[in-house]
C-alpha cells in the first residue's frame, strides 16, 4: 500500500506566497551561512593572530637569558614561564631543543600534536593546527626560535610568520634548534560562533515573518487579473458575450487580458451570426410549414372521393393501388408538416400550454381506446390508483401516443403502460420486451429527425415524434428518459404531482 506524502497548496495564492516565503528562506539562509562562514573565519583568523604575536613577544623577551644548549630543567622552566606568561588564554606551553620530543610545563600538559610537530621541523617556521579534545575545540602553535646576531648564541628572535593556512611563511634560516610549542581552548571563539548561529535563527524567523506581507501585497497584485478573468470566462460561459475587461499596463497579463477581449469578441460575433441564422432557419421551417398546409388540405380532400372511388370498385385495379399510395403518402407529408409547425412554435417559444387538473390514469387510458389499443392484446394497462396531476391533456396524449406506437413498432409485445405515484411527481412509464435500444443510439433518441438505422432511408414517422413527446414533457416542467431493462426498452414521462393520490374507490 502506497503512503500519501504530504499535500501541496492547490491555490494560486497560496502557493504564490510559499514560493516567495522559500525564494526569502533560501535568500536569507545564503546571506547568513556566507556571513556566519566570513565572521567564523575572521574570529578564529584573530585567535591565530593573537596567539602567535603573543607567543613572539614572550619568546623575544625569555629565550635571550637562556643557556646554550638547555637542559631539560631549563626548558621545563622556559615553558612555565611561558605558561604564566599566558594569562587568561590557559596556555598549556612546550619546549624542545634540537628536534627532541618537547618538554611541557608540567606532566599533565597536553600533549603537543604530531602532525604539528612534523610540519615545524620540515618547514623551519611557525605554524598552526585546529584540534579537539574532550569535545572542546582547541588551537595548537608551534614556533621555532632563530639567532638574533651571533652565531651560537640565541638573540630571542622568533620565526617569523605571514600567510594563512596551516604553516606560517618564514625565512627558516639561522635556527637556534629551540621550538616551543602552545595550546590553549577556543573556549570564547565558540561561545562567539555559537551567538552568530543564535543571532542568524533568531533573525530567520523574524525576516520570514515580515516576508508574508510583501508575499500577500504581491500575490494580490498578481492575482487581481487573474480574479478579473476567471469572472469574465465565467460570464462568457453564462452567454454574456458582450463582457469586456479593461487593460491596465504592458505586462504578460495585460497582453492575456487583451487576448481574452479578443476572443470575447469573436465569439459575440460568431454568437450573433449563429442566432441569425438559427432564427432564418425557424422562420423559413414556420414559412413552408404553413404555406404546405393549405394544398395539403386540398389534396387530402381529393385523396379522399379518390379512396370512395377505389374502395367502391370505380376505378381499374392498378389505378385504384396508385391512388391508396398516393393518399398514404400525402397524410404522411400532412402529419411532417403538422410536426414541423408544433417544432416551430417550441423553438419560437410559442407552444400554448392548456393545464387543467386531471386524474392521469384516466387519461392513460383513454389515450389507449381512442388508439385502438384498449383491447388490443398487445398493450397491457396497469392504473392501480388514480394519480393526480395538472397538465395539458391534449399534449399528453400526444406523449403517450407516441410512446406507445413507438414501442409497438420498434419492441416486441406485449407492451406495458403503469401510471403511479413516486417520488412527488406523477410517472408513466411504457415498457416493451423487445432487444431495447443500442447503446450508442441512447443518448440519441430525443434528437430530430435522427434514425438509428442510417440505411433506412423511408419510414412511416416524421422522425420528430420523440423531439415532439420530449419538448411536451419539459413544457410541463417534467421529464422524458429513455433506458434498457433486461426485458427490453422503457421510457419515463414525470410530471409535477397536482395533489396527494387518492385510492379508487
Amino acid at each position: 500500500m502506497r503512503v500519501a506524502g504530504p499535500r501541496l497548496p492547490s491555490g494560486l495564492r497560496a502557493r504564490f506566497v510559499l514560493a516567495f516565503l522559500l525564494a526569502t528562506a533560501f535568500g536569507a539562509l545564503l546571506t547568513a551561512g556566507l556571513t556566519f562562514q566570513q565572521a567564523r573565519s575572521s574570529i578564529l583568523e584573530r585567535s591565530r593572530s593573537t596567539a602567535v604575536a603573543d607567543l613572539r613577544a614572550q619568546l623575544d623577551s625569555l629565550v635571550p637569558d637562556l643557556a646554550v644548549p638547555p637542559g631539560t630543567g631549563e626548558l621545563r622552566g622556559l615553558a612555565r614561564r611561558l605558561d604564566q606568561a599566558g594569562g587568561s588564554r590557559e596556555w598549556h606551553s612546550a619546549v624542545s631543543y634540537d628536534g627532541g620530543d618537547p618538554v611541557p610545563a608540567s606532566p599533565g600538559a597536553p600533549p603537543v600534536p604530531e602532525a604539528l610537530r612534523e610540519t615545524v621541523r620540515e618547514k623551519g617556521q611557525a605554524a598552526y593546527q585546529h584540534v579537539e579534545r574532550d569535545g572542546r575545540p582547541w588551537l595548537a602553535v608551534g614556533m621555532p626560535v632563530a639567532y638574533a646576531d651571533a652565531p651560537g648564541r640565541p638573540g630571542g628572535g622568533a620565526g617569523d610568520d605571514g600567510g594563512d593556512g596551516g604553516d606560517e611563511a618564514g625565512d627558516g634560516d639561522g635556527l637556534s634548534g629551540l621550538t616551543a610549542y602552545a595550546s590553549f581552548p577556543l573556549d570564547e571563539d565558540r561561545t562567539d560562533i555559537a551567538a552568530l548561529v543564535t543571532a542568524a535563527q533568531a533573525g530567520a524567523v523574524p525576516a520570514l515573518a515580515v516576508a508574508v506581507v510583501p508575499a500577500l501585497l504581491a500575490a494580490r497584485g498578481v492575482l487581481r487579473p487573474v480574479r478579473r478573468l476567471r469572472g469574465g470566462a465565467e460570464r462568457i460561459a453564462s452567454g454574456e458575450f458582450g463582457t469586456r475587461l479593461a487593460v491596465a499596463g504592458r505586462d504578460e497579463l495585460a497582453d492575456l487580458i487583451r487576448s481574452f477581449n479578443t476572443m470575447a469578441e469573436t465569439l459575440e460575433r460568431e454568437d450573433a451570426e449563429l442566432r441569425r441564422m438559427e432564427a432564418g432557419a425557424r422562420r423559413f421551417t414556420a414559412d413552408v410549414s404553413h404555406e404546405l398546409r393549405t394544398p395539403l388540405a386540398a389534396m387530402a380532400a381529393v385523396t379522399e372521393v379518390l379512396d370512395e372511388d377505389a374502395a367502391s370498385g370505380v376505378l381499374p385495379a392498378d389505378t385504384a393501388d396508385a391512388v391508396r399510395l398516393i393518399s398514404e403518402e400525402i397524410r404522411s407529408l400532412a402529419r411532417m408538416t403538422e410536426d414541423l409547425m408544433e417544432i416551430s412554435r417550441f423553438d419560437a417559444g410559442a407552444a400554448p400550454l392548456r393545464a387543467e387538473e386531471l386524474d392521469l390514469c384516466t387519461l392513460v387510458a383513454k389515450t389507449l381506446q381512442l388508439r385502438g389499443w384498449s383491447g388490443d392484446e398487445r398493450v397491457c394497462a396497469d392504473l392501480p390508483v388514480p394519480v393526480p396531476v395538472r397538465a395539458d391533456p391534449r399534449r399528453v396524449d400526444v406523449v403517450l401516443a407516441n410512446l406507445v406506437g413507438n414501442a409497438l413498432r420498434h419492441g416486441r409485445p406485449p407492451v406495458t403502460v403503469a401510471a403511479r405515484a413516486e417520488g412527488g411527481r406523477a410517472v408513466v412509464t411504457v415498457t416493451d420486451r423487445g432487444p431495447g435500444i443500442p447503446e450508442d443510439v441512447l443518448p440519441h433518441v430525443f434528437e430530430r429527425f435522427y434514425k438509428a438505422d442510417t440505411a433506412r432511408t423511408r419510414s412511416r414517422g416524421s422522425g420528430l415524434g420523440l423531439a415532439i413527446a420530449h419538448e411536451n414533457a419539459r413544457l410541463h416542467g417534467g421529464t422524458l428518459t429513455a433506458a434498457n431493462t433486461p426485458g427490453g426498452a422503457v421510457f419515463t414521462l414525470a410530471l409535477p404531482l397536482a395533489a396527494a393520490p387518492r385510492e379508487r374507490r
